[in-house]
C-alpha cells in the first residue's frame, strides 16, 4: 500500500500536514503548546510529558467532525484536500484558514493535559516538556501503509528527542504512546528510550496519592483500542479509579476490558467513515449507559470525542446530566487541594 493515490483525500490531507506541519492539523508552530505556557515546565529534562495532537487540538478536531458529519464526507474530504494543495500552490496557509474558520475556541483544551501535569508533579516528578519542539508521533502515516513516510519522520522525531537529551517519556494519547514505544523503537533499531503511559505512572505510584472525589458518583469506564489491545493496559485505570474514594466503578456485562466494544474513532476512521463512525459511538454510549452511570470515563481523546457526540445524538437532552471525562480530570479532582 504504497502507493499514495489509493489513499482517501481526507487522509491523504492529514499526512500532508504531517510532513509539512508536523501536526495532524496543520496548525502553526507553537500553536498546540499554548496549554502550558505559564506552567513553566522545562524542556531540558530527561524525562518529558507527551501531550500528543489529540489533546492539544481537541476542539478543532472535534470542530472538524462535527462538520464532515454534517456534509457528505467526500466533499469535505475533497474541499481539505482541495486547500491542502492550494496551500502549495499560492504560498498561503489556505487549508489553515479552513481550520480555523470552522473551529470552537475553547478554553477545555488544557484541561486534560493541565490535569494531568498536576497530577504528575503531585506524585513528585518534574516533568519535563517539548512545547513548540514535541514532534507529531506520525503513526498515522504507518496505518496508512505509508511505510517508508513513517520511517523517514521517525528518524527525524528520535532526533528531536536526542537533541534534548530525552531519557523517558510519559505519554497520554494512547495512539502516540504505542507509536513512540513500539513502532518508532523498530523504525530507528534503538530501545534506548523508555515509554510509559500515563495511566501506568499513576499506578504504580498510587500509594502516595490520597484520592477522594468530591461527590459520591457511579462512574463506568470505556477502554480505548489502542490503550487496551495495543498497549495491554487493562487493569491500570480500573487500580486507579478503584482508589478514589466517593467512587463506584459500575462497567457493561460483557462489552469491557479487552472485550470493549469501539467506539468508531481512531486511525482517521472519522474522516473517511463519518456515518458508520457515528452509529458506532452511539452503540457503545448505550452500552455504557446500561449501568446507569452518572459519568463516564475514558483515557483518549478520539474516545472522549466519540463518546460525547454518541451521548448528544442518541440521549438528546438527557445527555447533559452524564459526564464524559478523561481519566486524568477524575484523578485530579480526587486531589485533596481541588476537594470542593
Amino acid at each position: 500500500m504504497g502507493d499514495k493515490g489509493l489513499i482517501p483525500p481526507g487522509l491523504a490531507y492529514l499526512a500532508d500536514n504531517i510532513n509539512t506541519k508536523h501536526n495532524l492539523l496543520g496548525a502553526g508552530k507553537g500553536a498546540g503548546s499554548k496549554w502550558a505556557k505559564d506552567l513553566n515546565l522545562p524542556k531540558e529534562a530527561g524525562t518529558v510529558f507527551f501531550a500528543g495532537c489529540g489533546y492539544q487540538y481537541s476542539s478543532e478536531l472535534e470542530s472538524l467532525m462535527s462538520l464532515t458529519r454534517r456534509m457528505d464526507k467526500g466533499s469535505v474530504s475533497d474541499m481539505a484536500m482541495g486547500l491542502s494543495g492550494l496551500s502549495k500552490k499560492i504560498g498561503i496557509d489556505a487549508a489553515g484558514i479552513y481550520r480555523k474558520a470552522m473551529a470552537k475556541r475553547s478554553d477545555d483544551d488544557s484541561g486534560v493535559l493541565r490535569d494531568a501535569v498536576k497530577v504528575l508533579q503531585k506524585l513528585g516528578m518534574k516533568p519535563g516538556y517539548l512545547a513548540d519542539d514535541e514532534p507529531c508521533c506520525g503513526g498515522i502515516l504507518y496505518y496508512m501503509g505509508l511505510q517508508e513516510d513513517f520511517k523517514q519522520h521517525a528518524m527525524s522525531v528520535y532526533s528531536q528527542l536526542k537533541a534534548h537529551n530525552v531519557s523517558k517519556i510519559v505519554g497520554i494519547v494512547p495512539s502516540c504512546t504505542y507509536t513512540l514505544r513500539n513502532l518508532l523503537s523498530k523504525a530507528v533499531n534503538d530501545s534506548n528510550l523508555e515509554v510509559q503511559h500515563y495511566s501506568q505512572v499513576v499506578a504504580q505510584n498510587l500509594s502516595s496519592l490520597s484520592l477522594r472525589y468530591p461527590k459520591q458518583v457511579k462512574v463506568t469506564y470505556h477502554d480505548p483500542c489502542q490503550l487496551v489491545r495495543y498497549l495491554e493496559i487493562v487493569d491500570e485505570p480500573r487500580r486507579i479509579l478503584d482508589a478514589i474514594q466517593g467512587l463506584e466503578l459500575v462497567e457493561p456485562a460483557g462489552t469491557k476490558r479487552e472485550w470493549a466494544t469501539c467506539c468508531g474513532g481512531g486511525g482517521g476512521f472519522e474522516a473517511v467513515f463519518p456515518e458508520m463512525s457515528q452509529i458506532l459511538a452511539e452503540n457503545r454510549v448505550r452500552e455504557l449507559m446500561e449501568t446507569n452511570a452518572d459519568i463516564i470515563v475514558t483515557h483518549c481523546p478520539g474516545c472522549i470525542m466519540q463518546l460525547k457526540t454518541g451521548l448528544k445524538s442518541a440521549f438528546g437532552n438527557k445527555a447533559e446530566k452524564v459526564e464524559v471525562l478523561d481519566l486524568a480530570q477524575v484523578v485530579a479532582r480526587a486531589l485533596p487541594e481541588d476537594r470542593k
